[in-house]
């Protein structure tokens, strides 16, 4: 049964929802308060990279999906997705777009409708911010009135087996009948659905994947660094730890952690302890120091690989390559890679960097020259950083061309010319 489906918030995770509500038979409106955002929607432009624009121009077509900043468009919803962003200020939970995007709705609300959120946050959100607001504005009854509840994104950009039809989506309510509203929802766009029995318990799922992710991400980073000083192939002794079959999960080292999930969702978690129980979560702390400072440690070994050279990084060109925090994707949220470049900067480097799918600009330093990769720009470089292994990026062509390497993925093979991370 076709439905209107109202999503709030039209970025990453909003935007691949809308697309799968609507290609479901559902009529969405794709609500976003970036008027140039709703522009490029309006005219079949896609800029996620899950989402071809082929696709969205059809949807548009067909009259399936509507973008749009008109709040009235919003009117007459049956279910309605926050799918807005959830930014740390200081270490501090920052949920105001939540709370705008529940206000927006409030007003809207009518008897039977249902209403989830998706934006990552702290155990207790939905039931102790959003309900509040939706009954305060409304005079509705979350669990009578109307139906609530939390169901966590995995949106997982640029992964070309998991998407957001196959991957299993976990569903909660704040009662049962909201429960089963939810996960009707998702049951017609998804292939599993997981139910929990609390917003809460939903919340904090979220919470543990990345909590977990970030935490093994940083333990393999500070091995890295170590096993770099004595001497050992760190890469080799992760392939032979694999090779167990058992009790093992590989990660691997890197020049830090970006985008919305890793280094911001386990600090919700972080803060909630904190905040609730008055305790330290000293396992996030720990692996945000380490993985919040391993661009220090990719300008560290620049500067040592320079020393080893006889040369001075002041006044060096140095081509960054890949500003996106994950590889194949244009995503340039909170990526170590401007932070890398920042750190050149101020020691005195040039610094261009070339990334084929960072197209919507980034909060990058303006003296860093944007350039397209190839044979020119490596062999101009006093040094090469490859940051992000995009598939774009011909491999063969960096070590053939540049001068010196230094390689935070393990896509090269070590040389003389060529460190790896």
């Amino acid at each position: 049964m076709s439905s209107k489906i109202a999503i709030l918030g039209q970025g990453y995770v909003g935007l691949p929802l809308a697309v799968r509500a609507a290609r479901a038979g559902h009529r969405v409106v794709g609500y976003d308060i970036d008027g140039e955002r709703v522009k490029r929607l309006v005219a079949g432009e896609s800029y996620v990279e899950d989402v071809p624009s082929a696709e969205l121009t059809a949807l548009l077509e067909a009259g399936s999906y509507l973008p749009t900043a008109d709040t009235a468009e919003l009117d007459g919803f049956d279910i309605a997705v926050i799918t807005v962003p959830t930014p740390l200020k200081d270490g501090v939970p920052h949920l105001s777009h939540v709370e705008d995007a529940a206000r927006l709705l409030a007003s809207r609300l009518r008897p039977g409708v249902t209403v989830v959120l998706e934006s990552t946050t702290y155990p207790g959100t939905t039931a102790e911010l959003v309900g509040p607001i939706l009954e305060e504005d409304s005079g509705l009854v979350a669990g009578e009135g109307f139906f609530l509840g939390y169901s966590p994104e995995r949106i997982d950009p640029g992964n070309p087996t998991w998407h957001l039809g196959n991957t299993p989506k976990v569903v909660s309510g704040v009662n049962e009948a909201s429960l089963a509203a939810v996960r009707a929802f998702y049951d017609s766009i998804t292939e599993t659905t997981v139910p929990v029995r609390t917003p809460e318990v939903a919340e904090l799922s979220k919470l543990v994947e990345n909590t977990f992710r970030h935490v093994n991400i940083a333990l393999v980073n500070e091995i890295a660094m170590y096993a770099h000083e004595l001497g050992i192939d760190v890469w080799e002794a992760l392939d032979a730890a694999a090779s167990k079959p058992f009790g093992f999960m590989r990660f691997t080292p890197g020049p830090g952690v970006g985008g919305h999930c890793l280094p911001v969702d386990p600090e919700y978690l972080s803060w909630r302890v904190h905040r609730t129980l008055g305790r330290r979560f000293r396992f996030v702390e720990l692996a945000n120091h380490i993985n919040g400072h391993m661009p220090d440690h990719v300008v560290q070994r620049l500067l040592l690989a320079f020393n080893a050279r006889r040369r001075s990084l002041n006044g060096a060109r140095v081509l960054l390559l890949g500003l996106a925090y994950k590889a194949n994707t244009g995503d340039a949220r909170e990526s170590p890679a401007l932070k890398v470049a920042e750190l050149l900067i101020g020691l005195g480097a040039e610094v261009r960097a070339a990334d084929p799918h960072v197209v919507e600009s980034v909060t990058v330093d303006s003296s860093v020259r944007r350039v397209d990769f190839g044979p020119a720009e490596l062999s101009a470089a006093d040094a090469v950083v490859l940051l992000t292994d995009h598939d774009a990026f011909d491999y063969a062509a960096i070590p053939r061309h540049a001068p010196y390497v230094l390689d935070c993925r393990r896509r090269l093979e070590p040389s003389a010319s060529v460190d790896i991370l």
